[in-house]
């Protein structure tokens, strides 16, 4: 089976106290689906061509269907609902080659 992948990059932030809580809320609940954080918003960034210096989260699941399963859950709507508008984002759910 294929594993499936969450890739999320950040254009902007604009209330990082949102993120914060979203952080927050998100992790627990992707972890409940077996996510494995491949980066975090610590992790070392050289952006090029139209990339941008800003934080780019890439999480790996058993599956794609998974990585959709993990998305739709309650636990995780309710992170979004504390993002917001805090941030806007490229995110993507892909599945592995």
């Amino acid at each position: 089976m294929k594993k499936g992948y969450w890739v999320v990059a950040y254009r902007s932030i604009s209330d990082e106290s949102a993120v914060k809580a979203y952080g927050a809320l998100a992790v627990p609940a992707l972890e409940s689906f077996g996510a494995r954080f491949l980066t975090r918003s610590t992790s070392r960034l050289q952006p090029h061509e139209a990339g941008m210096q800003l934080r780019t989260i890439v999480v790996e699941f058993d599956s794609y269907e998974t990585a959709l399963a993990a998305h739709e859950s309650e636990a995780y709507q309710e992170a979004l609902q504390a993002l917001g508008s805090g941030a806007d984002r490229d995110f993507r759910i892909i599945e592995g080659a």
